[in-house]
């Protein structure tokens, strides 16, 4: 089954999560969705990857939204065998002495073009393994901190194996965030010297030819969301004798094994996800080189079918060669992008009418909202005032449609749901405004192309890079975003969108927000004539879509990562 797929040399693509179809709940969010646009893109340009991810058999969650405003954590499970192909190769894995046994199964990611792309979902699920063994891939991001080291254990030294044993050739390990890092160790063991052949104090293993095979994408600018284990445990779950505990240390850190400082000592080139991210990479982990490969977006994937329509008449090479589309301003006439749009946006207000009872008015502009809750996302900005906000709605009416869900463990994500949905209760005799559960890939591609403008409230500087604002733009959705993350280099004030000024203090960022809303945004979508508002919808496609996709992303990593 993988025969076809082994016949040139690979990258290998480690990612803890990857989005390939709604169908397939093997992601949490943005990290899993770039890893499903870095295949889909690299199917459609012709590059030799093979992904490697868990199977996840249990998904992420299925959220409900109580009447109370309360997020209800629901079990999303999903069957393999309707979507992939079983493999019949097998790897061993030691874990706390006992042998687990790792196999995986093939989901063949194919382009528009009919290129295709090998994705391998690692699953423990066989009757080899003890009970609890069985369970390492059922759950997404589940269980302590025990369970989470098993996980990476099967990721990184586990998918490293069966690569080898399914015959890939792997020219390169790239590692999305440091949860694979481990398979540094694994190629480590694969360059050891005889203990024979060592002088004392000498160390035992090569580590330049893994560094050379080795590229790390890191995610992450804030130091605690990095993964760290005690050495205790890592001895208890690899052996003391799997790596020795002095080069341990000098790789991934003296107090406990850090995951992101071993891929960054294990690899030869390095990148953040933004030039921003890569400038607070360098300030985190100095004496690093970081460069910054901008993140980017699918171009088929999160353009919305009328607009794939628009661009295929009047930009024809645009899906292959996002870059054309910088003709937009010129090349696509103002109404048949509005036509476009009004299209995708009764897509959006029909889905929120059957799901939620409510009707929203198609003349009114939609500001949208959606990403994962949690507190440095700043969901609750937009209600800081709920008197201006309101005073702001009267003269000028909007809708707000808001998506996103909490990590079941995020409790301080969890209670800003609930005081969202306070919120909305309390403006709702001003504005119409919904809250829509369960936010996965197929709502994603509804919201991102149906709203009318796209919100986005981080506290700098803990927006890595930020995707959901770049779907945005492929449908001629303007941002009105904090400058953080791709906004930096993306923003173009008053012709791709606007920048919210931050202090780090929310009633002044609020205070910004408002601000440009009631001053700019709002009188803009509102003047007699429309043409100001396209202007500014043509240049998010022409200046942001054009640039920020995952094509340009891929080329860069070719060229700049893979064939250095």
């Amino acid at each position: 089954m993988v025969d076809e797929f082994i016949y040139e040399p690979r990258v290998a693509y480690f990612s803890m999560e990857i989005a390939l179809r709604n169908e397939i709940p093997t992601y949490a969010g943005g990290l899993g969705i770039l890893a499903g646009d870095t295949m889909r893109s690299a199917a459609d340009l012709g590059l030799p990857l093979v992904a490697v991810s868990l199977v996840s058999r249990s998904g992420y969650f299925r959220q409900q939204i109580d009447a109370q405003g309360r997020q209800v954590d629901r079990p999303d499970p999903w069957e393999p065998g309707n979507w992939a192909r079983a493999l019949e190769a097998k790897v061993a894995v030691s874990i706390e002495k006992r042998l687990v046994w790792v196999s995986a199964w093939l989901y063949v990611l194919e382009s528009k073009w009919g290129a295709r792309e090998p994705v391998l979902l690692l699953d423990t699920d066989l009757p080899e393994n003890a009970a609890e063994d069985r369970q390492i891939t059922h759950y997404l991001y589940g269980g302590d901190e025990s369970y989470r080291l098993k996980q990476e254990i099967v990721l990184g030294i586990g998918g490293v194996r069966l690569l080898h044993a399914l015959g890939f050739q792997i020219r390169q390990y790239h590692m999305n965030e440091g949860h694979s890092a481990l398979l540094g160790l694994e190629l480590l063991r694969r360059h050891a010297y005889p203990p024979e052949d060592l002088r004392a104090g000498e160390c035992r293993y090569d580590i330049p030819p893994v560094r050379a095979q080795c590229r790390f994408t890191t995610h992450t600018p804030v130091d605690a969301g990095h993964d760290r284990f005690s050495y205790d445990l890592v001895a208890h779950m690899l052996g003391a004798e799997f790596v020795e505990l002095g080069t341990l240390k000098r790789l991934a850190g003296d107090s406990d094994l850090n995951m992101t400082r071993l891929a960054l000592n294990l690899s030869e080139y390095v990148n953040g996800v933004a030039e921003r991210h890569a400038e607070v990479s360098r300030r985190m982990f100095p004496g690093y080189r970081v460069h910054a490969i901008t993140n980017g977006v699918h171009p088929f994937t999160w353009t919305s079918e009328s607009f794939r329509q628009l661009y295929n008449r009047y930009i024809p090479s645009w899906c292959h060669e996002p870059e054309l589309l910088v003709r937009a301003d010129g090349a696509i006439p103002d109404d048949e992008v509005w036509n476009a749009h009004l299209q995708t946006k009764q897509q959006l207000l029909d889905y929120i009418r059957t799901n939620t009872g409510k009707a929203l008015d198609p003349r009114l502009p939609v500001l949208g909202f959606a990403r994962r809750m949690t507190a440095y996302k700043r969901p609750d900005l937009l209600f800081n005032d709920l008197q201006r906000l309101k005073a702001i709605a009267r003269r000028q009416p909007f809708h707000i449609v808001l998506a996103g869900k909490a990590h079941p463990r995020d409790d301080g994500g969890k209670r800003l749901i609930e005081t969202i949905h306070r919120c909305l209760q309390d403006v709702a005799d001003v504005i119409q405004a919904v809250y829509l559960p369960n936010y996965d890939f197929a709502l994603a591609r509804l919201l991102v192309a149906g709203a009318d403008v796209w919100l986005n409230t981080p506290l700098p500087p803990f927006e890595a890079s930020g995707t959901s604002g770049m779907k945005a733009a492929f449908n001629g959705v303007p941002n009105l975003s904090v400058l953080d993350g791709w906004w930096v280099e993306g923003c173009i004030e008053g012709a791709t969108g606007w920048a919210v000024r931050t202090s780090g203090v929310a009633d002044g960022d609020a205070g910004s927000l408002y601000d440009k809303l009631q001053s700019a945004v709002l009188p803009l979508y509102y003047a007699d004539d429309r043409t100001g508002w396209l202007r500014i919808m043509k240049g998010a496609i022409s200046k942001n879509a054009s640039y920020f996709n995952s094509h340009r992303m891929m080329r860069r990593y070719a060229t700049e990562a893979y064939l250095r």
